[in-house]
């Protein structure tokens, strides 16, 4: 309980300190934690150590969401067509 009251106590010091509400700092908290998190598995994608199904598990989102950010921040990824594969096999 302990470490929940110095959460608030910083979270206070920053409504204090900014002017932004406190859903603001905690939005901007969940930003930044979640954006640190996607870097850290886009390390181990490209690294070929992680796979897709894994991350998009760990990080709670979808995989059209993590093509998305790779997108974003350019990462080089391999797109597949369905439609473009059942017609050569026709």
């Amino acid at each position: 309980m302990k470490g929940l009251q110095n959460i608030k106590s910083e979270i206070d010091h920053l409504v204090n300190s900014s002017n932004k509400t406190e859903l603001e700092v905690v939005d901007a908290l969940h930003n930044y934690y979640f954006n640190k998190a996607v870097t850290a598995e886009i390390k181990l994608y490209k690294k070929k150590k992680k796979k897709v199904a894994q991350i998009t598990k760990d990080l709670k989102i979808s995989h059209r969401r993590f093509y998305k950010i790779l997108e974003d921040k350019k990462v080089e990824f391999t797109k597949y067509n369905k439609s473009k594969e059942e017609e050569n096999e026709q």
